[in-house]
């Protein structure tokens, strides 16, 4: 029986020799993901159930990311309550400041996540994985705290959606570009309950980093899971992280799709989604004249080596405008550490910005660059509904590093080219 690459990952984690989309089942997990804002929910719930113990200390990850450093008081209380569950239980992959990191940045590069694997979190934007060819979704804190008792998780096999992206991607045109786009094409509900396959020449010559935030933001078309075709990039990155033995699955030729899509995207400009949802995309030159006060760069979706790296080259040699704050956020400690190595943080500085520990505060209005009434903000985060980031009559453009980073140096939304042309 033909069956796509989510297909394959489910059937095997069922222990079953093939299944279809709407066919409900009881799957293996192979890890387990909760944050300050989920895990505490979780754990209550995983203390009524009864039980004295994990299926597994080594395939849960506890991540306090969202409000940490601890905004206030009650961002405290619940960070220390994950941390004494993980001291009760033994959790081995618990990470606090000042070795943690945005937890979608953090457990690719620490090892925890392998192709072929079935990953589930309490966190929407769990669908990260699917860049290495897993499979991997958001949950409720409910169903997190039945896995970590049992280590298994109730599914519906969700139905496939495959999207081609053909043609050679134009300069300062990624990975964000390509996720703002496709829900511009098909909506925030396109993909409802379905697996996002995203494949074609363009997506081929993506980076893993560009790929981690094509999948990441699949759940802003609806999506139950995004994800890419393991190739010689993935085993790349893979190998220099994970040492245990995993599977690799693809999608057979005649492998069923409710639905496909292709684009040629060799002349696609830079994106911007405006408020106040994902799917309001547009290409840059229709937002050249917007005024701003602030610009983010970071996030699980652009908080890696590569964002910040052509955030760099917009920086380089400018500064951001006057009055325009400028907030960058390294994913995790390494990726700080990496930034800092290749002199980043120079330019950064030079440019006015101010450079962030590890953290999700501001993408959704914790701390860090919370926006007041009337405000707007170009972000590289993922969502930009009324209030995401601070008072409901703030707005949020949606765009990747290097429109961020025109941005603050223009003082408006603004294209690459404007400000780096060499």
């Amino acid at each position: 029986m033909a069956m796509t690459v989510t297909e394959k990952i489910l059937a095997a984690h069922a222990g079953l020799e093939a299944v279809t989309p709407g066919q409900l089942i009881m799957a293996r997990v192979d890890l387990v993901l909760g944050n300050d804002i989920t895990a505490p929910l979780a754990i209550k719930e995983f203390k009524r159930i009864g039980v004295d113990r994990v299926f597994d200390r080594e395939r849960i990850a506890l991540v306090p990311d969202h409000f940490t450093p601890n905004k206030d008081i009650k961002a405290a209380e619940q960070a220390k309550e994950v941390r004494e569950f993980a001291r009760e239980y033994g959790i081995v992959n618990y990470f606090e400041v000042g070795e943690m990191g945005i937890e979608h940045c953090l457990l690719p590069e620490k090892g925890l996540v392998a192709p072929g694997e079935l990953i589930i979190g309490a966190d929407s934007h769990t669908c990260t994985y699917g860049a290495l060819g897993a499979f991997s979704t958001g949950v409720g804190s409910t169903d997190m705290a039945a896995a970590m008792a049992t280590g298994e998780v109730w599914l519906r096999v969700p139905e496939s959606i495959r999207c081609i992206y053909r043609g050679k991607l134009p300069r300062w045109v990624g990975g964000k570009d390509l996720i703002i786009y496709t829900i511009g094409r098909i909506g925030v509900d396109g993909a409802r309950y379905a697996a996002m396959e995203f494949t074609g020449e363009a997506v081929d010559g993506l980076s893993l980093d560009g790929r981690f935030t094509m999948a990441n933001m699949a759940v802003e078309a609806g999506g139950k899971n995004g994800i890419f075709a393991v190739d010689a990039k993935t085993v790349a990155y893979v190998r220099e992280r994970v040492s245990r033995p995993y599977q690799t699955y693809a999608s057979d030729p005649d492998a069923s799709y409710v639905k496909e899509y292709t684009w040629d995207v060799g002349t696609l400009e830079p994106q911007v989604a405006f408020p106040h949802l994902p799917e309001k995309a547009r290409p840059v030159s229709e937002a050249a004249e917007i005024a701003i006060d602030q610009v983010v760069i970071g996030s699980c979706t652009n908080g890696r080596m590569d964002d910040l790296r052509e955030a760099a080259q917009i920086l380089r040699g400018n500064r951001a405008k006057k009055n325009i704050r400028l907030i960058i956020i390294p994913g995790t400690q390494e990726i700080y550490r990496q930034a800092m190595r290749e002199g980043l943080f120079e330019i950064f500085l030079d440019a006015g910005a101010v450079i962030s520990t590890p953290t999700c505060g501001p993408c959704l209005g914790g701390h860090m660059g919370v926006l007041a009434r009337g405000e707007r903000a170009v972000a590289t985060t993922n969502r930009n509904f009324v209030g995401r980031m601070g008072h409901p009559e703030s707005e949020v453009y949606l765009a990747g590093p290097a429109v961020a980073a025109a941005s603050a140096v223009k003082g408006r939304i603004a294209h690459p080219e404007e400000v780096c042309k060499s």
